[in-house]
């Protein structure tokens, strides 16, 4: 099966990417299929749910990292960090 990870997993990954091998006495492809059309109706609908990132969600999240870069003590690759 294709997966590309760190990837955000959408609808037509499991529509249109989604692939398996085939193998003697291997499962049945038909129900694979209406597994698959279950996963990806699922995700379809929870991504519909998702409300929008709006402004001020931006905002937020633009100030937090402001906040950690500022309040982040920097350590050298090398170093173990803070302990």
């Amino acid at each position: 099966m294709i997966y590309v990870s760190g990837e955000r997993l959408h609808p037509h990954h499991v529509h249109v990417r989604a692939a398996f091998d085939t193998r003697w006495r291997g499962v049945d492809p038909d129900q694979v299929n209406d597994y698959l059309n279950r996963v990806a109706d699922e995700l379809d609908r929870l991504h519909r749910e998702l409300p929008p990132r709006t402004p001020r969600f931006e905002r937020i999240r633009q100030a937090l990292r402001q906040w950690q870069s500022r309040h982040t003590a920097p350590f050298s690759p090398n170093s173990r960090g803070p302990q």
